[in-house]
């Protein structure tokens, strides 16, 4: 195959060769023991950029919304998330599995905002014996498969509101909330004020190789790191691993302009496509969406198509199929896909 676009994943990305350098070079200590000097750095830096007084080096945005739920929840425990949640969707059932904690989806609306009303309506009455005790509220942003949609700091008030009137915390999986700041032309800190903890990747579009932080109060971090211990996830000279992921935030986030950027283009060249139907509106930053239904094809068969012609791409249902944006793409590469695409649904079709 002479040349392969991956827009399969923003988890994708390669370090780049500061990155390299800098896990080269990284100074390293058993972090178990908190003496890494590397990870020490790098879970400052990460909780200086949440706005929060401490953060957890883990090793992947899974492990960070597990841990996050356990410190957060006993057995039995209830999680009130979204439906269409990576929580719920996409992390194995952990929170459930390893923790014992029930969920309780309420819907999605398409850009990922919770409706107040049905969060409210989800809390359980503490004083009835019969049912599990309401202890966390979960939020998305950027939203994965509502399209990368970004929840705007006053959206987010609304849910923190109900949840602070009724007595449980907020966690907020922000593994793209960079792309949310970005997007808005915020500080990531002005989103995660409205969150009691917040998960952030250091491994999707600002390229690290491997990482996530959690990030919360001194003593939500020291109960993350309790539980991180139990689920394994105790590193030692880990500091390899954040050398580059310090790399990331001081290098890669300003630079998520070009992947919207892109992911805008790409979503012009392919709503121009007989058969493919975006909605410009909704690509607010490096993840579109695009239905196949006008085509008369399915999602996977479309997929496939584009894949086995060089355009990598995930189908995510019957008939939508997910581009994702990234450092490893440029606008050639958009440029390239489009022209793809026009000739598989062209064959298809």
């Amino acid at each position: 195959m002479a040349r392969i676009v991956d827009l399969r994943s923003d988890t994708v990305t390669l370090p780049t060769p500061a990155m390299r350098r800098a896990m080269y070079e990284a100074e390293v200590g058993d972090d178990v023991y908190g003496e890494d000097p590397t990870i020490n750095r790098l879970e400052e830096l990460s909780a200086e950029r949440m706005g929060t007084e401490a953060a957890l080096f883990v090793a992947s945005g899974t492990m960070g919304n597990l841990v996050s739920v356990l410190a957060h929840c006993t057995r039995g425990d209830e999680v009130i998330l979204g439906d269409q949640a990576h929580i719920f969707r996409y992390e194995a059932g952990g929170v459930s599995a390893l923790g014992g904690v029930m969920v309780h989806t309420v819907p999605n609306r398409d850009d990922g905002m919770l409706d107040p009303d049905d969060v409210e309506a989800a809390f359980r009455d503490t004083g009835n014996d019969h049912f599990p005790r309401t202890r966390l509220v979960c939020l998305e942003n950027t939203h994965n498969r509502c399209g990368g949609r970004v929840l705007r700091p006053s959206q987010m008030a609304e849910i923190k509101a109900v949840a602070d009137r009724l007595g449980v915390p907020v966690h907020l999986d922000g593994a793209r909330i960079f792309d949310a700041a970005v997007s808005l032309g915020i500080q990531a800190k002005e989103i995660a004020a409205q969150a009691d903890s917040v998960q952030f990747c250091y491994s999707k579009g600002l390229a690290a190789p491997v990482g996530s932080a959690v990030c919360g109060s001194r003593a939500f971090v020291q109960e993350a790191r309790r539980a991180r211990k139990l689920v394994g996830g105790g590193m030692r000279q880990g500091g390899i691993l954040a050398a580059a992921a310090i790399v990331a935030l001081g290098e890669m986030v300003d630079r998520l302009a070009e992947d919207h950027a892109n992911a805008k283009r790409l979503a012009e060249g392919l709503k121009r496509i007989d058969g493919l139907e975006v909605d410009l509106d909704t690509v607010e930053s490096n993840i579109l969406m695009s239905d196949v239904v006008a085509s008369g094809l399915t999602a996977a068969k479309v997929a496939g198509a584009l894949t086995s012609a060089g355009v990598k791409v995930n189908a995510m249902g019957p008939q939508r199929i997910r581009f994702v944006t990234h450092y490893g793409v440029d606008a050639d590469d958009v440029a390239y896909a489009i022209g793809v695409a026009q000739s598989v649904l062209d064959t298809l079709t």
